[in-house]
């Protein structure tokens, strides 16, 4: 029987590599490190495009652009959803379903492309079900 695969939001991984936030930096590790592990690991180009900003420039201790980007070549062997014109339409279709923001909402459609059972995000609404994907903030 296959296992579930889970995407991930941006905050989950930022919160991995951004040693200043405390506990949840301990549980985003513990997260990727089992992801790693296991293979079941599932992003997009926009979580990519989300993190390599926000950790070069929006955390207390930014890392550099090198080693960001090493991480990020590194994320490129994870199961990679490429966001294309059908996926913001889908993606439309769920912002008007679920009165989400196009960017969560692309994250969504991003996790129903990538065939994942499990959406791990602390901004979205814990324990809701889209289109075959279960929300669960792992930080709760």
């Amino acid at each position: 029987m296959p296992e579930d695969k889970i995407f991930l939001d941006t905050n989950v991984i930022i919160y991995a590599y951004d040693v200043s936030a405390g506990e949840k930096n301990k549980k985003a590790t513990n997260i990727l490190i089992d992801l790693w592990n296991s293979g079941l690991g599932v992003i997009s180009t926009q979580v990519l495009q989300e993190f390599f900003f926000t950790i070069t420039k929006k955390i207390p201790k930014p890392l550099d652009i090198k080693s960001a980007k090493k991480i990020v070549n590194d994320f490129l062997k994870w199961n990679l959803v490429v966001n294309d014109g059908e996926s913001i339409l889908d993606a439309i279709e769920i912002q008007l379903r679920y009165k989400y923001s196009f960017w969560d909402s692309l994250i969504i459609e991003s996790a129903v492309k990538g065939r994942a059972s499990f959406l791990f995000s602390e901004d979205l609404s814990d324990g809701q079900q889209i289109d075959g994907i279960t929300i669960k903030n792992p930080f709760r």
